[in-house]
């Protein structure tokens, strides 16, 4: 059924393009041609073009001419059927570390959220999502919290920590660390200068990715004010700029190019991210958040579509100072693999969107977080004490590990934190004397100073402010103070940090989990911690929980790619 769909959109696609072909042959052509685009229903006629607009224009028309043609003479070829080509990294989960071999910890902040909304797209299709799916840490920090606010910008985010034991092992704890980044007034935001990278070949045809994208971006500028600016970009077979940057409050216009646009042909991703970069580059506001965001399935299959190249690219645009939102779309094909790449080596975020509420969520409710970054190059170190810790591992953050000598280095990229963002970072540790993974060493260090001997760590975190290019630091012992002695008693947001930290391990099949721990110990703690629940998102979870727990009876979802890897 599925390859029928796409024949026939295919076929609707060169029976409308063929259209145009006539059509054009007696009006005169328009500034931007693209097999993915329609003449406008007469919208005001865009301010002239740059001269760095114009030559990519031209570049445009050219290449999309060519597929144009190629669509007129050439029948349609069959898509693959069921084929599943979605594409994750291959990831293990953190290892347990001796404190007495390797004391210090340290990772880059990770504030996506893409990893929560593609997991609860398995379970609500009925099947668990595949292991490497799942990013603990991006399941935890999909939430909200309630930590404390900061004092002021110049400190942007502040810091709780809260020590409490394991609820999933005896013996062990859960050191709980939170930021809270401060939020900004909307009279008081920047002006904003968007670029719209949208991909529009024919794997966006399904009615979950190319309509929900323009659902999307409709949303988006609904938002929007005479201050910001709106330029698009569209990438099929080629790459063509389909509006020149536009004021925010000109809605009409804006969404009139998006309504436009139609899916068909192969994926020059590559060349649409240049073209994205460059017009952002050439409207680049000082004074305001430039962005690209890219609205995708991943699928980059012409032009430059390896990952290590792709990975250069955005690492060297991101000295320009233009951020990158990656929003991910569709099922069949969806490369998370490459979703991640680009984001975390563009200063950028990611996020899944399989529906409109999702949409809502990323795009309206939590714009500022998304669009507005507050610190840049967030990274934590933790260094735990051997007198009263014997072993530790951090849950998540496997995609995000540093090296020890990182955290010094300012040019060493790292996450970003956007307005009123909370991060979340769990580790279990093993405290001395308790029961551990390793034998103990014969030959230690001897014991800590007596100054230091009621730390259990200590927690250092970096920064740079926006504009600039040397870190600062923030610096706290973890202590005894720290301590609650049941995990009944801890704060609303420890609980369900620790009930999501669960969930996620549970969907990995975590080895470092207690034999017999369920989704039902995950849902009796979480409904000890729902709170306020504004948006509903944690009766959500509680229902994604139960439904996680009637799938695994079930096979686990497969990525059916060469080798099997899921």
């Amino acid at each position: 059924m599925l390859r029928n769909t796409r024949r026939a959109g295919l076929l609707a696609c060169a029976i409308l393009l063929t259209a145009c072909a006539s059509q054009s042959a007696t009006q005169e052509p328009t500034p931007v041609q693209d097999q993915s685009v329609t003449p406008l229903p007469s919208p005001p006629p865009p301010p002239p073009p740059s001269p760095l607009m114009a030559q990519e224009m031209g570049r445009s028309r050219a290449a999309i001419g060519g597929v144009i043609g190629n669509y007129a003479q050439t029948a349609p070829q069959p898509m693959p059927g069921d084929v599943d080509r979605e594409n994750y990294e291959d990831v293990d989960v953190n290892p347990i570390h001796m404190v007495a071999e390797d004391p210090v910890s340290t990772f880059s902040i990770d504030v996506d959220s893409a990893s929560y909304a593609n997991t609860r797209r398995f379970l609500n299709e009925g099947r668990l999502p595949p292991q490497d799916a799942v990013r603990t840490e991006e399941l935890i920090n999909y939430f909200r919290y309630d930590y404390p606010l900061p004092q002021s910008r110049e400190q942007p985010f502040s810091t709780s920590v809260t020590v409490t034991p394991s609820p999933w092992a005896e013996g062990r704890q859960l050191v709980h660390i939170g930021l809270q980044g401060y939020n900004i007034v909307p009279r008081e935001r920047p002006p904003l200068n968007l670029t719209l990278l949208l991909d529009v070949s024919g794997s966006m045809g399904e009615a979950n990715k190319l309509p929900l994208v323009i659902q999307s971006m409709r949303m988006l500028v609904e938002q929007l004010n005479a201050r910001d600016h709106v330029s698009i970009v569209v990438y099929a077979g080629a790459a063509g700029a389909v509006l020149a940057p536009t004021a925010g409050n000109e809605r009409g216009r804006i969404i009139a190019a998006l309504e436009n646009l139609h899916a068909g042909g192969s994926t020059a991703g590559g060349e649409g991210l240049r073209l994205a970069y460059s017009l952002a580059e050439q409207n680049f506001d000082r004074n305001g958040v430039n962005r690209v965001i890219i609205a995708t399935d991943g699928d980059f299959n012409v032009g430059i579509n390896n990952p290590e190249e792709l990975e250069d690219f955005v690492e060297r645009k991101r000295d320009t100072g233009v951020y990158l939102s990656v929003l991910g779309f569709g099922s069949g094909n969806y490369n998370d693999a490459l979703m991640q790449t680009l984001a975390q080596n563009g200063n950028g975020n990611a996020a899944y969107i399989d529906t409109i509420n999702e949409a809502r969520r990323v795009l309206h409710d939590e714009m500022a977080s998304n669009m507005f970054t507050i610190a840049n190059d967030v990274k934590i170190q933790v260094e735990f004490n051997p007198a009263r810790v014997a072993e530790y591992r951090l849950i998540g953050y496997e995609t995000r590990m540093l090296n020890r000598e990182d955290f010094n280095n300012d040019r060493v990229d790292a996450g970003e934190i956007g307005a009123g963002h909370a991060v979340t970072a769990i580790y279990e540790i093993v405290p001395v004397g308790g029961a551990t993974f390793n034998d103990p060493l014969r030959y230690q260090r001897e014991g800590a100073a007596p100054s230091t001997a009621s730390e259990l760590a200590f927690l250092r975190i970096r920064y740079k402010l926006p504009g600039q290019d040397r870190s600062r630091l923030i610096e706290r012992p973890i202590t005894q103070s720290d301590f609650v002695a049941n995990i009944n008693q801890a704060p609303e947001s420890t609980r369900w940090a620790a009930a999501v930290a669960g969930y996620g391990q549970l969907l990995r099949h975590d080895q470092f989990l207690r034999t017999g721990y369920s989704y039902d110990d995950v849902i009796r703690l979480a409904q000890s911690a729902r709170g306020t629940d504004e948006f509903g998102w944690r009766a959500e979870f509680l229902q994604l929980a139960r439904s996680a727990q009637s799938a695994a009876a079930l096979p686990t979802a497969q990525n059916a790619q060469p080798g099997g890897r899921r």
